[in-house]
């Protein structure tokens, strides 16, 4: 066996089957004892096994190639150690960071010193020495003679037929991932998806070819290609409502994100049950100002392309995540920074996946966020394990000993996920309410189930935010990010949007996009408002709310309660709805909004004139959306009184600590909501019926509702 052994290691293409199968165990051994992948079910696991396999065959057989023994031998070592190098880097900047590295990091010398330099060697572990141990080994297999350089020349047909096995596993790999998560390399997610599903040098590459594709359209980009852009906002530019402007005047301003949340389910009953009491009681609020004709204007990036135009009133990319592709390297000019720098906000995000997540831990530095409080910040208990995230009510209830803490006014953010397909509730979390049986579809009737968690979730933080005295202070904004039920799972969906045809169809597609929003306010004139508006307009209508003029700030959309709002929405494909027509453009077709019968343009010359001209409004809305994100060009442009986000200065470490530091320094001066109660947690008032806490007895549990450090 050993002689076999040996005789294998002294052929070339034994050699590197060796150096592949080492760095194959080297890889897994990371995923696992390492990094933290997520790894959900058996088929992901064994994805994640396979897929360093693949693409190192392919990356070490190019050596084949040469002729000359000594180089091939060398270039093979020195792309091993290259390999070896890159997954050891990764483990010690996933310690620190719990993300994997960009070609923005490794091509940046000061951020790599910053990454991997100081940190580095705190970060290491004694189990590292497994990473490294094998150069040893080899240095004394060809010292001892026992691996010896094969000399024969390789044949070019054999080393094509061992790229080409390489590439037909990577191949497999990729075919098996897309299977577990469709549009992985279209719509990427987070970086550790890539990373579990395809490896790390694949991830490497992709993340290098965005880069530079990236950095070339950039690189072409001059100060003066952003006036046409600029003429265009202030062209279109929609001056505030006196009657709403500053209406919110260093008000906190909270945002729910209603994960999947569609507007059907507004007023809706299942077995005459409502399936979102507490919401359709604040969509009638007198304090309430809802909208029904209100759009997701969503495209590939799906929540962060809602987050993108929530916090940036432009649109996200035609394909992929601006989150993942471009938005944590451009200048951004955000929500948070804007609110902070004009009205002395303190930004924050709570969310219950983790920081990594569309690389939200480097977005929202871009932002101007001062925090950004992620799963590990909460206790999961027992609670059973969900793809995306922790459940709403365990994230909503332990985010109030943190947002005691923060400094008023507070702009905040948080974003639910219990909503998310598959819509799956565990057993322990379902309610005395069931949607089974209303459809033929399993998925429609889990999502009513789903939706009603959400709902009970959000009455619960209404009912803290009344008794701890936040909400006489708050501008709460809700808003659905993106459809529930996808396209060819809708039909059942017919008898709940109004209109019932024989088939489900793209008039009923593009009607089933609307998602509620909604702003709450004491003092707040309500009503449910009938304008037609999507999330490219939130932004505007926040700042305006809030005492901020967004003239020479690059929004697209417009403020929604200006009287000035024009009434086209543009969806990211191109299609547009208008408060009487629905355009679609492939196959082109124009439906009555009234009776969903699609409409014959020939026999009506006027209104083809104005939907040409309506689809110039949408085309110019879009094109300048992405003029801005994809040249970067707000670098070649900054507001007056604006000042540049620098994300260096922002940092999501110790971020206890950095409250406390804040409210201790301030003194008599703080405005926390725990220093306005005397220095007195607020926690204790929020109450929430969570079976993981019930079951946990919540006074027994250790950081779950625990008061912060007192002065």
């Amino acid at each position: 066996m050993l002689k076999r052994f040996k005789h294998m290691l002294n052929t070339r293409l034994g050699f590197m089957f060796f150096l592949v199968f080492i760095l194959w165990t080297k890889s897994v051994f990371a995923y696992y004892a390492d990094f933290s992948l997520g790894l959900a079910d058996p088929l992901q696991h064994f994805i994640a096994i396979i897929n360093p396999i693949g693409f190192t065959i392919v990356l070490l057989s190019l050596t084949l190639y040469i002729n000359r023994p000594k180089l091939s031998y060398t270039l093979m070592i020195i792309l091993y150690f290259i390999s070896t190098l890159l997954v050891y880097s990764n483990v010690l900047y996933f310690r620190e960071f719990s993300n994997f590295i960009s070609i923005t990091t490794i091509t940046g010398v000061f951020s790599v010193s910053k990454g991997l330099g100081g940190s580095a060697v705190q970060s290491m572990l004694p189990h590292d020495f497994l990473y490294w141990i094998d150069f040893v080994i080899l240095l004394v297999l060809f010292i001892t003679k026992f691996i010896t350089l094969d000399s024969r020349p390789f044949r070019k047909l054999n080393a094509f037929a061992t790229t080409s096995f390489g590439l037909m596993f990577f191949s497999l790999n990729l075919m098996l991932a897309d299977c577990n998560r469709p549009q992985l390399i279209s719509r990427t997610f987070d970086q550790t998806y890539t990373v579990k599903y395809l490896g790390l040098p694949a991830f490497t590459t992709l993340d290098a070819i965005n880069t530079v594709q990236s950095n070339q359209v950039r690189s072409t980009a001059t100060g003066t290609d952003i006036d046409p852009d600029l003429n265009y906002i202030q062209n279109h530019y929609a001056s505030p409502d006196p009657e709403y402007f500053g209406k919110a005047n260093r008000k906190n301003i909270i945002i729910i994100h209603l994960e999947s949340f569609q507007q059907f389910l507004i007023n809706l009953k299942i077995n005459d049950q409502e399936v979102t009491p507490f919401l359709n009681s604040l969509y009638a609020d007198n304090n309430t100002i809802s909208f029904d004709n209100f759009f997701n204007q969503v495209g590939f990036g799906k929540t962060s392309d809602a987050e993108t135009m929530l916090e940036t009133g432009l649109f996200g990319t035609p394909t992929g995540s601006f989150f993942t592709h471009q938005e944590k390297t451009n200048t951004s000019q955000g929500a948070p920074a804007i609110l902070k720098q004009k009205k002395g906000y303190t930004g924050a995000v709570f969310h219950g996946n983790v920081m990594s997540f569309y690389d939200r831990d480097t977005v929202y530095k871009n932002l101007g966020y001062d925090y950004f409080f992620d799963q590990s910040y909460f206790n999961k208990l027992d609670a059973p394990p969900m793809e995306f995230g922790l459940q709403d009510k365990l994230m909503l209830s332990q985010s109030a000993k943190y947002l005691e803490q923060l400094q008023q006014p507070f702009y905040t953010k948080f974003i639910t996920v219990t909503n998310h397909y598959p819509f799956k509730l565990p057993d322990m979390d379902k309610e005395d309410f069931s949607g089974q049986g209303v459809t033929p579809s399993e998925t429609v009737n889990d999502y009513f189930e789903s939706a009603h968690y959400l709902d009970s979730s959000l009455k619960e933080f209404f009912d803290y935010l009344k008794t701890s005295g936040l909400y006489k202070n708050s501008m709460i904004v809700l808003y659905g990010d993106h459809y529930g039920i996808s396209e060819r799972r809708a039909a059942p969906l017919s008898q709940f949007i109004g209109h019932n045809p024989p088939e489900w169809n793209d008039f009923d597609n593009a009607q089933s996009q609307r998602v509620p929003f909604m702003i709450h306010m004491n003092g707040l004139k309500g009503g449910v408002k009938h304008e037609y508006g999507g999330e490219i307009d939130v932004l505007p209508t926040i700042l305006h709310l809030a005492g901020v003029n967004t003239q020479n700030y690059t929004h697209v959309g417009t403020d929604l309660l200006s009287k000035n709002h024009k009434q086209i929405v543009a969806f990211r494909n191109g299609n547009f709805v208008t408060p009487q027509y629905t355009v679609l453009k492939n196959p082109f077709t124009v439906f009555d909004n009234k009776t969903g019968e699609s409409i014959d343009l020939k026999q009506n010359p006027i209104l083809m004139k104005k939907i040409i001209n309506w689809t110039k409004q949408v085309n110019q809305q879009l094109q300048v959306s992405d003029d801005i994100n994809n040249l970067n060009l707000l670098r070649f442009y900054t507001p007056a009184g604006f000042t540049p986000v620098d994300p260096s200065k922002y940092s999501y470490l110790n971020q206890v600590q950095q409250m406390i530091k804040i409210r201790d320094n301030l003194g008599s001066a703080s405005t926390s909501m725990y220093s306005k109660n005397d220095d007195t947690s607020t926690t204790s008032l929020y109450n929430t019926d969570a079976p993981e806490v019930k079951d946990s007895g919540r006074d027994s549990i250790d950081n779950l509702y625990s008061v912060l450090p007192k002065k």
